[in-house]
């Protein structure tokens, strides 16, 4: 992200300055996030600024409601509108762009609000933006997951369950890199639970569960609490969490 000019990132310090100053939106529109969708990040413990990018993203996804996601990395700010009804995000610069030197591991959520823009399309036109600003979701959805600061499954998919990839998914999607790929074709095959995907080659409980989450967030994903594969041992997570301390 070090090569992005001034002209389509915010710097940190003025992102700041202008935090400080109660600065909302110039035109006087409504920048608090739905009463729904602020309810569920709640029930999740998690508020919008300062909170984990993929669960804000999640609930958003799951409330199909647009959001407004300024996103800190280093002393620069990333904007990205996200808008599930329509499939697509708003950026001055594609996640795709961002290059391999990136480390997206760094990403922090700074805050998040109504979005300032509208998707193409639609009928009051007065805020929609240039065309080439709005590109597919899902590229969005895939890196934040795979290469993104959270290394645990989502708090909708965690706890004891068995998982298998849904019918259809993955058919328009380039292909996953390294263990991800014969982890999923497996998960097409039959389910099986975090613990055992862990064991698979190549695998961990974290790529397991960043593959989940990508799968999750792109529809692709099938979630079964009474699958016989959902019986791991009760301390299983305690164990897991218990090393990484």
């Amino acid at each position: 992200m070090s090569d992005f000019s001034d002209s389509t990132l915010w710097r940190l310090s003025a992102f700041e300055r202008l935090q400080a100053a109660g600065g909302g939106a110039a035109d006087g529109r409504p920048t608090l996030l739905p009463t729904t969708l602020m309810a569920d990040l709640r029930r999740l413990g998690a508020a919008p600024a300062g909170s984990d990018v993929l669960e804000v993203v999640a609930a958003c996804l799951r409330h199909r409601e647009p959001a407004l996601l300024h996103l800190g990395y280093g002393r620069l700010v990333w904007p990205v509108t996200v808008f599930p009804a329509q499939q697509l995000y708003h950026s001055p610069r594609a996640v795709t762009d961002l290059g391999p030197a990136v480390e997206l591991a760094g990403l922090k959520l700074l805050d998040a609000q109504r979005p300032g823009v509208r998707p193409p399309g639609h009928v009051q036109h007065d805020r929609v933006a240039a065309a080439d600003r709005y590109r597919a979701l899902n590229p969005l959805l895939w890196t934040l997951a795979l290469h993104g600061p959270r290394r645990t499954l989502l708090a909708e998919i965690d706890g004891r369950a068995a998982y298998r990839l849904a019918s259809g998914a993955l058919a328009d999607q380039p292909a996953l890199p390294g263990a991800l790929g014969p982890a999923a074709e497996r998960l097409r095959a039959r389910a099986a639970s975090v613990r055992e995907m862990a064991g698979w080659p190549g695998m961990s409980v974290e790529r397991a569960s960043r593959l989940l989450n990508g799968l999750y967030l792109t529809g692709g994903l099938m979630v079964m609490r009474s699958h016989a594969a959902a019986r791991e041992a009760p301390d299983f997570w305690r164990q897991w969490f218990g090393r990484r301390r």
